[in-house]
């Protein structure tokens, strides 16, 4: 089965979100639990988390399709002491937010060296603060987005992945939410069949389809290799539509939330039509 939608907007309550969601004809969403742009945030009441899983139990949502995403300030391989606590104290926060929400996934941007640390020590950070998190909550696993690689922005190699992998000690409860715009702009061409096997095979060999927990499906508006994060409707930019109808035909990319992260959301109800008649050529 394969889980469909869009990072959908939770304004006006989080329960809108998958209402949002249902409204494209989804069967996956993604949100931000709090605003995006800012530290702090209002916890949770009984009343909007109750309203939340109602809303999603009535629409037919289940965890396992549902990837909520962190704020966009957070960086947990901050080279500074006093910003890396704030980041990991807040990726705790979010943590606890999906936990509170019967969450079970939280996708993130692995974090950045600002040119101030080593790639290695800011890998070995960030694994530190996914284990601080994961010892601070229950039942949610922390999903690494490969990112474009764009300043100083790490985990857009697979090897980098792997290693802040590596370096977390409950490997039960980390995983990877692939990026096809992130892949295609860190130079991992997506562009034909050959390319897509070739891709996803250094993505097995290097991280293991094992920790594969959801992806976001993009175009990308830049040349391959670029290292610049620009997002595109589906076919109308530089990978075109072969890698979305590759992972529809591929049952590893099964029970897992397959999100769109495009531009123009008056299309997104169309995009996860064209995704599900790929997926149908292939049944």
């Amino acid at each position: 089965m394969k889980y469909i939608g869009a990072h959908v907007s939770a304004s006006g309550g989080i329960a809108n979100a998958p209402r949002n969601a249902k409204a494209i004809g989804a069967n996956a969403f993604a949100l931000f639990t709090k605003n995006q742009r800012r530290w702090d945030a209002p916890p949770l009441t009984t009343e909007l988390i109750d309203e939340f899983q109602a809303t999603c139990d009535q629409l037919g949502f289940v965890a396992e399709q549902i990837l909520p995403h962190d704020s966009y300030l957070i960086n947990l391989g901050h080279p500074e002491a006093e910003p890396l606590e704030k980041s990991r104290t807040a990726f705790i926060d979010e943590m606890q937010r999906c936990q509170q929400l019967g969450l079970v996934y939280l996708n993130f941007h692995p974090g950045s060296h600002l040119k101030k640390i080593a790639i290695d020590d800011c890998l070995a950070r960030i694994s530190e603060s996914i284990n601080r998190a994961l010892d601070a909550t229950s039942g949610v696993t922390a999903v690494i987005e490969n990112t474009a690689g764009q300043g100083s922005n790490l985990g857009y190699r697979f090897e980098q992945i792997a290693q802040i992998i590596e370096g977390v000690e409950d490997k039960s409860r980390v995983g990877v939410c692939f990026d096809t715009c992130h892949a295609f702009a860190a130079g991992y061409d997506l562009r034909s069949t050959e390319d897509c096997q070739h891709t996803f095979a250094e993505f097995e060999r290097i991280v293991g389809f094992q920790y594969l927990k959801g992806m976001h499906l993009n175009d990308a508006k830049i040349k391959l290799g670029s290292r610049v994060d620009r997002h595109q409707s589906l076919g109308k930019g530089e990978i075109g539509l072969e890698v979305f109808r590759y992972i529809m035909g591929d049952s590893r990319f099964d029970g897992i939330p397959l999100v769109l992260e495009t531009i123009d959301d008056s299309l997104w109800a169309d995009e996860i039509q064209l995704l599900r008649h790929f997926a149908l050529e292939d049944s």
